[in-house]
């Protein structure tokens, strides 16, 4: 019987691991082709990519030292020398300067700034000295900024006065927005528009909108009262009363009441109430009663 001789395992090994040896350096240098045609085609010479990653590994080295760094607390340290080195040679604050103050008190502002006397330049952190100055009640808005080598420059945009507000217990001072400034004596208060009644100080603006319909009238109006937290009363500086109706109609009333006025004479004469909130009716009233004669607001007696 003829014996059939079979090859050795490990000669069958050793043409698989050639086998897949050939195979790794095609794939690798199919790769490398691909690659460095990809390259080639990018506007770079080699030098330039050598540049190029060299400045990166320095780039991360550096952000790692700086991330270090910040957590050790080195450049609060770097900052705080070169403050006092500021400072040393006068770059420090010595001189506020304020302008834009014109009737509120200019030592209030004063104390919000002088906290910084002294301070080197660079730690004065000007938003911050900013928000202090919005704090006062008569700043609408403040900018503040260094005047090197010792000043700090200060200029404040004061709240415009509109009328008093009057409270439980006190006269305040307000601007158009209702923004309370400062408390005020009945004296001083005098000749001022006076606004009155609960939650009156909201309605301040809607109260601005609804007098210049009618803006004649303004220069002859004493006070105006929040009546039940939807309408306005208007009393004349001759104690005359005027009832406004309520919301989107108010403004069109006190405009034909200007309009009856200019006809009838009706503010310093006999009527002591004016009352506007039935539409289309202007109802008088005299001093012992109802007047003779009522009024169409088409300025017709009936």
């Amino acid at each position: 019987m003829a014996r059939v001789k079979r090859k050795p395992a490990g000669v069958r090994r050793s043409a698989a691991a050639r086998s897949r040896s050939q195979k790794a350096r095609a794939a690798k240098r199919h790769t490398s082709g691909l690659l460095d045609r990809m390259m080639g085609a990018l506007p770079f010479t080699e030098e330039q990519w050598h540049k190029f990653f060299l400045f990166a590994i320095v780039a991360t080295g550096v952000g790692i030292a700086w991330t270090i760094a910040s957590y050790a607390g080195v450049p609060d340290l770097v900052r705080a020398e070169l403050a006092k080195s500021a400072s040393r040679s006068g770059f420090e604050v010595s001189r506020v300067s304020v302008s834009g103050v014109e009737q509120m008190n200019e030592r209030l502002v004063y104390e919000r700034v002088l906290a910084e006397r002294d301070r080197p330049m660079p730690l004065v952190e000007l938003e911050e000295v900013r928000e202090r100055l919005l704090e006062l009640p008569w700043v609408s808005d403040a900018r503040v900024s260094r005047q090197l080598p010792d000043t700090l420059k200060v200029d404040i945009v004061e709240r415009v006065p509109h009328a008093v507000l009057r409270k439980p217990d006190r006269l305040v001072l307000i601007d158009p927005k209702g923004n309370e400034l400062e408390p005020i004596s009945a004296k001083n208060a005098e000749n001022k528009l006076l606004i009155e009644g609960p939650g009156a100080a909201r309605q301040v603006e809607e109260l601005g909108k609804l007098l210049d319909a009618a803006p004649a009238l303004k220069p002859q109006i004493a006070s105006a009262e929040w009546v039940g937290n939807r309408r306005w009363n208007l009393t004349f500086k001759t104690g005359q009363l005027l009832a406004l109706p309520e919301g989107e109609l108010g403004p069109p009333a006190l405009v034909k009441f200007a309009q009856l006025d200019g006809m009838h004479r009706l503010i310093g004469g006999k009527p002591v109430a004016i009352d506007m909130r039935v539409p289309d009716r202007a109802y008088l009233r005299c001093e012992d009663g109802p007047c003779p004669k009522q009024m169409s607001l088409n300025g017709r007696d009936q």
